[in-house]
């Protein structure tokens, strides 16, 4: 089947379907998709599959309502490099079209990035790790300070500084956030952790009981408060039997940890007045002679 030229922006606005001249900056034009590469510098990295679907479905039935930003390609001649748009250009390679409709745009290397962010945050097209690592990538090539890059898109300094703390979390986690396991609450509640072993253990159990954001910061507290008071014990004098004992709530964290590494599942203890139970999940009965085996020998 012939490829066809999908009716575009430009031919829905202008009376010219080849090249028009908007400005000094700026050209209207209608080339191949094969002429198009992406931009190294995207921002995003995550495209899904069944979006992109029914977004080319939507383009095939529809057309370009809004042309791709380009730039001339810096190292060959009759190409061009994606500024803005990546997502409709994915979406045109899954349909047989001759032509799409671009605006040629003169973007140096260090302003490509600053405008793909901004286009994808405009359109909220990033995740929060894929916008973080923008953030701290624009700062780094252009040198502004966090205050100059909140005011030239139109954030707040502290909401810059807070998608850049995400940065220091551990791979699992930030995979967690990128998949949408986790939200950025979470995220951010964790990173109030001291180190990475401590932050992973309570990832674990965030992701096993499904916490809400306010549920995971109330145990943080209590990881910190227990965390705290642990040193402080540990650290002291021995002679010194003043120390008070740590809420009986958070020794129970403590100890159901400590069982959960021991026996290598999940553990669940409740008490109350008390008296209570120890609940030890097993998925199969090889892992509950493995368990039983294990008791036995302790």
């Amino acid at each position: 089947m012939a490829a066809k030229t999908v009716v575009s922006w430009i031919e829905l606005h202008m009376n010219k379907p080849s090249s028009v001249q908007s400005s000094s900056i700026d050209t209207l034009l209608q080339v191949s998709p094969e002429q198009i590469v992406p931009n190294p510098q995207q921002p995003r990295k995550h495209f899904d599959e069944k979006s992109l679907n029914e977004l080319a479905q939507s383009i095939s039935a529809q057309g370009v309502l809004q042309p791709l930003v380009v730039r001339k390609h810096p190292k060959f001649p009759n190409q061009y490099e994606l500024v803005a748009g990546e997502r409709r250009w994915r979406a045109l390679k899954q349909i047989d079209v001759a032509q799409v409709p671009v605006v040629l745009r003169n973007v140096s290397d260090n302003e490509i990035l600053e405008v793909s962010l901004l286009e994808n945050i405009q359109r909220e097209n990033l995740t929060v790790i894929e916008e973080a690592q923008s953030y701290h990538d624009l700062l780094q090539i252009h040198g502004y300070t966090q205050e100059e890059l909140a005011k030239k898109l139109g954030r707040d300094r502290s909401t810059i500084a807070n998608m850049l703390r995400l940065l220091q979390l551990p791979s699992a986690l930030k995979n967690d956030l990128e998949t949408g396991r986790i939200t950025s609450g979470h995220a951010r509640s964790i990173l109030s952790l001291p180190n990475e072993g401590v932050q992973l253990e309570m990832r674990q159990r965030l992701l096993r009981n499904s916490w809400s954001v306010r549920e995971t910061e109330r145990q943080v507290r209590m990881k910190l408060d227990y965390l705290s008071k642990f040193s402080q014990r540990d650290g002291s004098n021995n002679s010194d039997t003043s120390a008070s004992s740590p809420d009986p709530e958070i020794q129970l964290q403590h100890l159901e940890d400590q069982l959960q590494r021991r026996l290598g599942t999940n553990v669940d203890i409740k008490f109350q007045n008390g008296k209570g139970q120890i609940k030890i999940d097993y998925y199969s009965l090889d892992e509950f002679e493995r368990l039983y085996d294990l008791l036995n020998s302790s």
